[in-house]
């Protein structure tokens, strides 16, 4: 399975043993993680946690979607999680997404799984270009992906359903060019007229 380097985090699959760890991860972070995401709420419960890890193994298994565990090396403690989804294999492009326990945020977790990811699509995954969709206010996810170096397109009206209210959203990209230590014809390739790569 693939294992991804994070700096001071390791990204890596969901296990079964994470589950009760996954499960207090987001009851503890309801007031923040939960505000912006439905399924964060004070009732998650450890089969809550296992149905996730079993849809994100089927979403690895059918190339539509690739989770994974934000774990701390030092501490081997699951810190949130983060992915790559909703690809569009077309136009080579997906989404990227993340959550931090309140706890362990404001430490580096999610700007470290964004950049990890990042590489991850463009190298491994052939996309050229990767989006972070971010609901106005959200400033913790705002920041994130400032840092991150995406660049910022545009606030796009109704981008997201939260609680079933559609909302804006701010929209953020990323793409090869981004990391300029990356092989140069990741980026010539991307750019070539008519290419395209589903995800595998």
């Amino acid at each position: 399975m693939t294992h991804l380097d994070a700096g001071a985090y390791l990204l890596r699959p969901f296990v079964p043993d994470d589950a009760p760890a996954f499960a207090a991860a987001v009851r503890e972070s309801v007031s923040s993680v939960g505000r912006w995401m439905d399924w964060a709420h004070a009732g998650f419960s450890e089969q809550n946690a296992l149905d996730w890890f079993a849809a994100c193994d089927a979403g690895r298994a059918d190339g539509s979607s690739h989770e994974f565990a934000i774990v701390s090396k030092v501490e081997r403690r699951l810190v949130g999680g983060a992915g790559l989804n909703k690809f569009i294999q077309l136009h080579a492009f997906c989404n990227l997404g993340y959550w931090v326990r309140t706890s362990a945020q404001r430490q580096g977790a999610a700007s470290a799984a964004v950049a990890a990811l990042a590489r991850h699509a463009f190298q491994s995954l052939g996309q050229a270009r990767v989006e972070i969709v971010v609901a106005d206010g959200n400033a913790a996810s705002l920041a994130v992906a400032r840092r991150s170096g995406a660049q910022h397109e545009c606030l796009a009206r109704r981008r997201l359903q939260l609680r079933g209210r559609a909302v804006d959203a701010h929209m953020f990209a990323l793409i090869p060019e981004d990391f300029p230590d990356l092989p140069t014809h990741i980026a010539a390739l991307r750019c070539a007229p008519g290419h395209t790569r589903s995800p595998a």
